[in-house]
């Protein structure tokens, strides 16, 4: 097997459109969170959510092209625009064929959907767009950001809920293994905080309702979690077969070393109780990578903030690290962002990329009262200094998918 690093990262987030905007509020602890806007509050029991405030679309996509593409679409081109220039890969020079893309999403252009819906019921089907399906479809920001990268080799969207960026990447990571490709753009991207997936979530009890003050409202291990909250926006990455990147003196992230896949076969959102599922992602994560479980100084949580998903995925690490995984640093970014859905995997995996570069650990923000079962090292409140070898970057969804990804400083 071939190995694959990490050479380009993009970010769109509620922390910022941007990676340097993004990395420098989560080493401050900063929340992104804030009241919603996008949607009538007054119709919802959470009225908070994670919202991409500073995204100008124009930046990246002509301006008579953007009211034809989705809001994750419009994020997905953003995040791939970074991630590219970081790379230094000039698109135009190299065989296409040999560059893939795959961008997860968990739901696609849900606002379009709605939009387009309102418009079939109220002025009939000639009303409808033309545009509506290509706009609606989850895997059109993976097609679209292959077009404007001219990106010839597998081309095709992760449909895993919450664990879409992550299925992406990890997808990604074995097209290079195997000699499909020598680059690859992979992550999530998302748009979900519409009237359709407020109003789901919030009649699913899944949502936090700590409405009087957002920023403390995503609290991941703390026993005052009551739900997560929405987030929204991209992580890509530019992943290359080493040989590639060392021939056209890439500067380099980090390895992306394994990734390990599971499913719970259990319920069709509620989490294995024992943590099962989440655990058996991790062990196969590290037997992809030729890892040992004390190898592994940093994990990057799934962390929702939910009283099921902090329990099972605390009980997962104990499984799979026994006494080592007190030595552990864990956080959660979701208690800064909130829950990117099919995109969070894809943020997430860029902050432990990050972490490992810089050597600095993210907090779990809002970690004020500990639950008593849950007794690993969260990393509460404050970004901590750490030489991190190794991570692994969880993602786990409804419908029992579960996502490990195992990433390594790159030693040459």
């Amino acid at each position: 097997m071939r190995k694959v690093v990490v050479t380009g990262i993009g970010v769109v987030s509620p922390l910022g459109s941007n990676v340097p905007k993004f990395w420098a509020a989560a080493k401050n602890g900063e929340s992104g969170i804030g009241a919603l806007t996008r949607v009538d509050p007054s119709r919802y029991a959470t009225k908070i959510a994670g919202e991409v405030r500073d995204f100008n679309a124009e930046a990246f996509i002509p301006k008579k092209e953007v009211r034809r593409l989705d809001l994750f679409v419009q994020y997905a081109i953003g995040a791939a625009a970074e991630a590219c220039a970081d790379s230094g890969i000039d698109f135009e020079k190299i065989d296409p064929e040999t560059v893939g893309c795959v961008i997860g999403s968990g739901v696609g252009g849900l606002k379009t959907l709605e939009e387009q819906y309102g418009a079939l019921v109220a002025k009939g089907p000639d009303r409808v767009s033309p545009f509506f399906i290509p706009m609606m479809i989850a895997d059109m920001a993976a097609g679209m950001v292959a077009i404007r990268f001219h990106a010839k080799g597998p081309n095709y969207a992760t449909v895993s809920a919450c664990a879409s960026g992550a299925h992406a990447i990890g997808e990604s990571l074995r097209h290079i293994q195997m000699g499909d490709c020598e680059v690859m753009i992979a992550g999530g991207s998302e748009a979900a905080i519409t009237d359709c997936g407020m109003a789901g979530f919030c009649n699913m009890k899944a949502m936090s309702t700590r409405n009087e003050n957002p920023t403390k409202a995503s609290s991941p291990f703390d026993i005052k979690r009551d739900g997560f909250v929405m987030g929204e926006g991209a992580g890509i990455v530019i992943l290359e077969s080493e040989e590639h990147a060392k021939k056209r003196g890439a500067k380099i992230y980090a390895e992306l070393a394994g990734a390990g896949m599971s499913c719970d076969a259990h319920h069709i959102t509620a989490p294995m109780e024992t943590g099962e599922g989440a655990a058996n992602a991790m062990k196969r994560a590290l037997k992809s990578a030729g890892m040992n479980p004390t190898d592994i100084d940093y994990i990057n949580a799934h962390g929702t903030s939910t009283p099921l998903n902090d329990q099972q995925e605390t009980r997962g690490m104990k499984a799979v690290f026994g006494e080592h995984a007190y030595k552990l640093n864990i956080s959660s970014t979701k208690s800064m962002i909130g829950h990117l859905l099919g995109a969070s995997g894809a943020v997430e995996f860029i902050t432990s990329v990050l972490t490992i570069k810089e050597g600095i650990i993210t907090p779990t923000i809002n970690y004020e009262d500990p639950d008593p079962e849950l007794d690993l090292n969260y990393t509460p409140n404050t970004s901590v200094e750490r030489d991190v070898k190794a991570v692994l970057s969880n993602s786990f969804g409804f419908g029992g998918h579960n996502a490990s990804l195992a990433i390594r400083k790159y030693l040459g």
